[in-house]
């Protein structure tokens, strides 16, 4: 069990690493990042439930990290680089989300969003939805999902920009109705 929990890790770091980096500028802030994931990791394997995919879970647990590590920042009016806007210039939506513990009104507005987030993702073709759900979801590379699909990456570049086209403008009235 020791031994997969290593393999594991020793596997993950460093593509943990890349996606932590792409979003937070600071090399310390992203150190300390990436140790919480593993230190988050090493403690849930404990537990008798076993994470079924640990890929999936230590990148929503990274991503969750840079959230956190994003609003203490701006909580503390330091403008330390997290970067909210993702590598195709798109905002991040999980940036500009209502914290969770902010209040009932700020729950019911990640609600709302992540119910419309849902839906429109639903509405998306399989193809855009697959691409924007591997990059911005699994943290997978255009170049890795190319090299997997045998898939252009100019091919998968665009669907992830048609999804993102997509996505804000079906999400835009929510964002409207909620002045975020």
């Amino acid at each position: 069990m020791d031994s997969d929990l290593s393999a594991l890790v020793l596997r993950e770091r460093p593509k943990l690493w890349k996606f932590i980096r792409r979003r937070v500028l600071d090399q310390a802030d992203a150190e300390d990042i990436l140790q919480d994931v593993f230190h988050a990791f090493v403690e849930a394997y404990r537990f008798p439930e076993s994470i079924e995919q640990a890929s999936a879970w230590l990148y929503r647990v990274a991503r969750n990290r840079i959230i956190d590590r994003f609003r203490r920042n701006q909580l503390q009016g330091e403008s330390r680089p997290i970067d909210p806007v993702g590598d195709q210039g798109e905002y991040r939506l999980d940036l500009v989300l209502p914290s969770p513990d902010a209040g009932p009104e700020a729950d019911y507005a990640r609600s709302l969003l992540l119910t419309a987030l849902q839906h429109a993702l639903a509405a998306l073709p399989d193809s855009q939805r697959s691409v924007f759900l591997a990059h911005e979801l699994e943290g997978r590379s255009f170049r890795q999902m190319a090299a997997e699909s045998g898939v252009a990456m100019n091919t998968l570049l665009a669907r992830k920009r048609y999804a993102v086209l997509f996505l804000r403008e079906r999400l835009r009235s929510v964002f409207d109705e909620l002045e975020l």
